[in-house]
Order: structure tokens, then C-alpha cells, then sequence
């Protein structure tokens, strides 16, 4: 009897180990955007006597901006940081400062924690300036199309975790150049402050694929044909990218609009050239284009391909450019301009603007990406996501100093915005035992934008008399 005893002590004895042991799966959902690209992403800790360069301990990126590695460990208590390789580049706080070991409690089997890696120690020299609702998509997104892989970035609107709303998408290039000073050429666009900025005065919002340049094949990526001195034509390709892999990837992980009307592509220089090739040779995919000081000098195969191309579809095109440029930039884009009308495509679908200061630079491009992008998408985008209320009535249409409005439930809760039929945001206000103030206004038409906190929109066709 004491020696089955025993025997049956010894079995428990040796299973024992074997039940503490098992996998720790470590996820980390995105990088911090000051992630150098190409970066490998180490764990080290007290399970691998703290090598921030193992190759056993290196994270897999398991789908774009998604990342994991499986710990075979015994049950215990482990402190851990993530690095880059060495601990010169080991993880730190969002403003680039020290952060303490992380801790974890593994109770053995499987078990799963999912974290986030805020920064990298003494990188972002104080903290990068992209907006919190800025993310990685992914460091190392494949472009088979060119057998290469990117780094593409995503701004989602600042109520994107909390509501249930769809929205329309903008894919722009030279994505470092957007969001955030530590990671531009220069001066940054301010994608981010400028469209959460139009966001807290009424504006729906957008979200924004940026798309790095690829450094040494800018030129290639963003041109659609060869130039005899500079070279390039990899543009054909470039677009497909974004149209049969990036797009069909971004409408199946977020929440898009993903039709014609509201997708929409964006840049300046050669990227404002290949944004005007792309969506005039994907009518079907884009609606509207933002092109900023585009390099039509490249090639005068544009104006050609824009004339036997020809419209196939409702656009909307804004050509923008500064007179300080070259001496050729406004000449040029009127050029295209005329050829866009002769190929068919009426006044209301082309906006042409210059400026006698801008400059071929970001700080000209930042200043002129809100209006921009207003004219482009915000009554598409309005119209279109707006909600028909029922039951409520608005008079007087005409008007000349209030218009009132009956019908709508808890009326002074509701915010209200208006824009002009260009899509410039004029101005906004909360309702006032429901009426509108529109002394201030000119003479002319406007839409009226109404909403509450519940998702609701109406939109009202205004006309303001003298």
C-alpha cells in the first residue's frame, strides 16, 4: 500500500512540471509611428537572460500592423521590454523618455496578452507631433505589384473607436511628409491637426491612408512614364497597388465607404501627377483627386492620356499651385485644366486655384490641404451620409436673418454647421429655441449641416437673400 502510495506520488511529481509549462502569446497590435522602417521588433527578458538581440525572440508580423511571437515558458512572474535589436534602441515612453521593465504573471497553458509599445527610448527627441488618431497600418506592407513592401500610416477620425460609423477614405504619398515632424523631410502637412481641427467644427470626418515614398524609387513609383533625364514609369504599377491591394485591405479592416463618390486620392509634386493619372485611369475607383503643384513637366504624356481617356464618370478635381513655383507651374495647370474641360468634364467637377505666395513647399501644401480637401469631399460626404429626418419643417427658403425649424426632438442639443456650395466650412453654432442666425451670411447658397450626438444628420438647401 505505501509503495502504490508512493509510486502515485512520483507520478504527480513528474506530470507537475509539465501542466505549468505551455505558450505565452505576446501580441502587439502597432508601432509607435517613429518605428524606423524595416525595423525587427526583440523581447527580451528574465526568460531569455535579457539578449535584446535574439533571433529566436523576434516578433512576426502575423497580418499588416499586427504583430506577435509564442513563449514556451514555465509558469512564473517575468519582467521583459521590447527593442529594435540593441538597447540603444530599446522601447520607451510616447515622448521618447525611459519607461521601467514590463511585468507579467504566466499561470501556465495558453495564455494571451495583447499590448502596445507606446515608443523607442531617445528617438522622437521629445515626442513625435502625430495626433493619437494617427496609427501604423503597417511597417512592412507587401506591394506585389512592385515586389517591394512599405510602410503605410492611417488617420482615423477621433470618434472612429466609438461610434459605428462608416466613412470615406483618402489615400495620399509621402505619407512621413503628413503627420509627423520627426518623421518629415522638412516641415510636415498637418494632416492630422488640420482635419481633427475641421472635425470639432462640424466635419464628419475622413480617414486617411498615407502611403510612404519608397526613397531611392519615388521617382519611379510616382511618375506613370520614363522621363529621358530623370528616368521613372513604374506609376502604371504604383496604382494598381493601391487599387487591387491597399484599397480592397483598408475596406476590409475598417470601417469605409468604399464607393466611387467617396474615395478619394491626394499629393503634391510627382504626387500630385501620378494622384491625376490614377484617378483618371480608375474613374471607377476614385472620385475626386487633390492635385497640388503636380510636376506636369515630367511628361506631356498626361495631357494626352487625360484627352483619349476621356470622362467616364462624375469627378471632382481640385488643380492647385502656387505662382512662386516655377515658370511654368501656372501655365501648365491651366493647360490641364483645359484639357480636362475638352475631355469632357464640366466646371462644377474642376476647381483651379493659384496663389501669388505659394511656394513648391510643405508649408504651402499644409495651409492649402483643408480647403482642399472641403471642396473635394465634405458635401459628397455629408449628402451622402446624412440621415433623412422625418417630420421637420424649415422656414423662411429664401431667408434673410433666422431660419427656424420645427420638428426636431430636443432641439437645442442638436449642433449645426454651415458650408458653401464650394464645400468651405463657413461657420457653426448650437441652435437657439430653434433657430439659426444667418444675418452674417452673403447673399448666395448654402448648406446647412444638423447632427446630434446619437449619429443623426439632415441636411438643409439654404438661400440667403440681401
Amino acid at each position: 500500500m505505501i509503495l502504490r502510495h508512493f509510486r502515485l506520488f512520483l507520478n504527480l511529481l513528474f506530470l507537475l512540471p509539465f501542466s505549468l509549462w505551455g505558450q505565452l502569446l505576446i501580441e502587439v497590435n502597432n508601432l509607435p509611428s517613429t518605428t524606423p522602417p524595416g525595423s525587427e521588433v526583440y523581447i527580451a527578458g528574465s526568460f531569455n537572460n535579457w539578449s535584446p538581440d535574439n533571433n529566436s525572440y523576434i516578433l512576426a508580423e502575423t497580418s499588416p500592423g499586427n504583430y506577435s511571437i509564442e513563449l514556451d515558458i514555465a509558469a512564473g512572474t517575468y519582467e521583459f521590454k521590447f527593442t529594435r535589436g540593441s538597447w540603444q534602441t530599446v522601447e520607451g515612453t510616447s515622448s521618447g523618455g525611459f519607461r521601467p521593465n514590463r511585468q507579467i504573471t504566466y499561470n501556465g497553458g495558453q495564455q494571451t496578452a495583447t499590448l502596445i509599445i507606446e515608443g523607442w527610448e531617445g528617438l522622437s527627441n521629445g515626442g513625435g507631433t502625430a495626433a493619437p488618431n494617427v496609427e501604423i497600418l503597417s511597417n512592412n506592407f507587401y506591394m506585389p505589384q512592385l515586389n517591394r513592401n512599405r510602410r503605410i500610416w492611417a488617420y482615423l477620425p477621433p470618434d472612429y473607436y466609438t461610434s459605428n460609423r462608416d466613412y470615406p477614405v483618402l489615400y495620399m504619398h509621402d505619407a512621413q511628409n503628413l503627420f509627423d515632424q520627426s518623421t518629415s523631410f522638412g516641415e510636415e502637412w498637418e494632416v492630422d491637426e488640420s482635419l481633427n481641427e475641421l472635425f470639432s467644427q462640424g466635419d464628419p470626418g475622413i480617414i486617411v491612408i498615407g502611403i510612404e515614398n519608397g526613397g531611392g524609387e519615388r521617382i519611379n513609383e510616382l511618375t506613370p512614364w520614363a522621363n529621358p533625364t530623370y528616368g521613372g514609369g513604374d506609376g502604371a504599377a504604383y496604382v494598381d497597388f493601391i487599387v487591387q491591394t491597399l484599397k480592397p485591405y483598408v475596406d476590409a479592416n475598417y470601417r469605409t465607404k468604399s464607393d466611387q463618390p467617396n474615395t478619394g486620392i491626394m499629393g503634391s509634386s510627382l504626387g500630385g501627377l501620378i494622384s491625376l493619372y490614377a484617378c483618371i485611369r480608375h474613374q471607377d475607383v476614385f472620385g475626386k483627386a487633390g492635385v497640388l503643384s503636380p510636376s506636369l513637366w515630367f511628361t506631356n504624356d498626361i495631357y494626352d492620356f487625360v484627352n483619349t481617356t476621356g470622362k467616364q464618370a462624375t469627378l471632382k478635381i481640385a488643380l492647385v499651385a502656387g505662382e512662386q513655383e516655377s515658370s511654368t507651374m501656372v501655365a501648365q495647370l491651366q493647360a490641364m485644366y483645359d484639357t480636362l474641360v475638352n475631355a469632357g468634364f464640366s466646371s462644377e467637377e474642376l476647381m483651379i486655384t493659384t496663389h501669388a505666395d505659394g511656394e513648391h513647399s510643405e508649408w504651402y501644401w499644409r495651409r492649402e490641404f483643408p480647403g482642399t480637401y472641403q471642396w473635394l469631399f465634405q458635401i459628397v460626404s455629408v449628402l451622402q451620409g446624412s440621415l433623412e429626418l422625418n417630420g421637420i419643417s424649415y422656414w423662411p427658403n429664401p431667408g434673410t436673418d433666422y431660419l427656424f425649424i420645427d420638428g426636431l426632438p430636443d432641439a437645442d442639443s442638436w449642433q449645426m454647421a454651415i458650408y458653401n456650395t464650394a464645400g468651405q466650412h463657413v461657420r457653426e453654432a448650437s441652435f437657439s429655441n430653434a433657430q439659426i442666425d444667418v444675418s452674417a451670411l452673403t447673399s448666395g447658397n448654402y448648406f446647412i449641416v444638423i447632427w446630434n450626438n446619437n449619429g443623426e444628420w439632415s441636411v438643409i438647401n439654404f438661400h440667403k437673400n440681401r
